[in-house]
């Protein structure tokens, strides 16, 4: 992976976060939270899209498909602190 690869995932990351904790009202944890679990969303969600059979292209597709995960990941998390 080269250093523009290393930045676009990054920043795909950083707006799947944002769109993600905007998606789930109050689930957020702020700037930098939300930057860490947009990236461990995009990873998520390109797992849960490849079990799927469904391939995201392009840079729109990966942003939709990053912020699913997101998404996921902060439902997940809030049902674990609840338990």
């Amino acid at each position: 992976m080269d250093i523009i690869s290393l930045i676009i995932f990054l920043a795909i990351g950083a707006l799947a976060g944002w769109l993600a904790g905007n998606i789930m009202k109050g689930r957020g944890f702020g700037v930098l939270g939300n930057i860490i679990v947009g990236i461990i969303g995009a990873i998520l969600g390109g797992f849960v899209f490849s079990l799927l059979g469904i391939s995201a292209g392009g840079i729109i597709g990966s942003i939709i498909m990053a912020t699913i995960g997101a998404v996921i990941l902060l439902y997940t998390i809030s049902i674990v602190k609840k338990a």
